[in-house]
């Protein structure tokens, strides 16, 4: 069926923003709960904008944000922060707000919170470790819609994370749910992609959910990603984005193959560690995650530095050239 609701805001790069926190560490060393680093959310939600130059659209509290860790008190904060600071930097950019959880009465209540907060959308991962069958599936995202009305949803389908997939047959009933405008698509499988964008119903969308496979997603008719890697590269990453959607292979594959490192380094150890200590390299904010998280290991703290340094190489080679061309000119 056709939605009723306007076309969603969220096709092009959205980036999966990390939730920064304290070091974990008391004034004499000893351990304690870190917890939430407003200022340096602040510092990562300003640099992914890129004034203009970055991301879409702001998703917060996914699993990249470890929302599973973060208490309703820290989750309100952030939401409000992340609202606050996308309309400071006067972009108009949306702002997504990871409400999924394997109880629907809790995902119903955290879905009315965030939109309570201002939230653009809602990002609805399938219920975990409960394997619902597709009734529950769809009854599930139709009391969310309920429970935030007019709000679009994007579902999100991560089958390495949650033991459910959404088969096609599944999406095609999720559909019949008005609010559902985009699915997010983990599956790792591209044929399985290629179906759900055949198969989507006019004005719904489909986004890559793997950096690593946004251009062959795109390449079958995904409308954009969602993405870990625009934490660290936000520009690079939204310049393969929109050049894969625009049908400029060249530019596209240049750029995939500058943010490949990257990539691979991102998803060296379970997301969001490597891309903590990113990071902290960057000075946006520490390698904190919260248990049952750790650290990141030291062979990965030496993948992503060196993945940083090559990327850092090319801007500088690449503003060299501009201003030699600026020379010319």
């Amino acid at each position: 069926m056709t939605s009723s609701l306007p076309a969603p805001p969220f096709t092009g790069l959205g980036v999966a923003l990390a939730t920064p926190f304290t070091t974990g560490t008391d004034a004499v060393g000893g351990a304690r709960t870190p917890q939430v680093d407003h200022p340096a959310f602040g510092r990562l939600v300003r640099h992914v904008l890129a004034g203009g130059r970055g991301v879409d659209h702001l998703v917060v509290l996914g699993s990249t944000g470890e929302a599973a860790t973060v208490s309703d008190v820290e989750r309100l904060a952030l939401v409000r922060q992340a609202v606050e600071l996308a309309r400071e930097a006067g972009h108009g950019t949306p702002v997504v707000v990871g409400v999924g959880h394997n109880d629907t009465l809790r995902t119903c209540e955290l879905a009315a919170q965030a939109a309570a907060s201002g939230a653009d959308g809602l990002l609805v991962v399938t219920p975990y470790y409960n394997k619902p069958q597709v009734s529950g599936l769809v009854a599930h995202y139709r009391a969310v819609a309920e429970a935030a009305p007019g709000l679009p949803i994007i579902a999100y389908n991560v089958p390495g994370r949650t033991g459910c997939n959404i088969t096609p047959a599944a999406m095609r009933q999720i559909w019949a749910v008005d609010q559902v405008v985009a699915l997010k698509e983990s599956s790792g499988d591209v044929r399985q992609i290629a179906r759900l964008c055949q198969e989507a119903p006019e004005g719904r969308v489909v986004l890559a959910g793997d950096d690593d496979l946004a251009l062959a997603a795109i390449a079958v008719g995904a409308r954009g990603l969602i993405s870990v890697t625009a934490n660290v590269a936000p520009v690079e990453t939204r310049r393969l984005v929109h050049a894969a959607t625009a049908g400029d292979l060249t530019a596209a594959r240049d750029a995939a193959a500058l943010l490949a490192p990257v990539m691979d380094a991102m998803f060296v150890e379970t997301n969001p560690v490597p891309l903590k200590a990113a990071l902290a390299c960057l000075g946006l904010s520490t390698a904190t995650v919260r248990l049952p998280l750790s650290p990141a290991e030291p062979g990965t703290w030496t993948q992503v530095q060196r993945a940083l340094a090559g990327l850092q190489a090319h801007r500088r080679t690449e503003r060299l050239s501009q201003r030699l061309v600026g020379l010319a000119s």
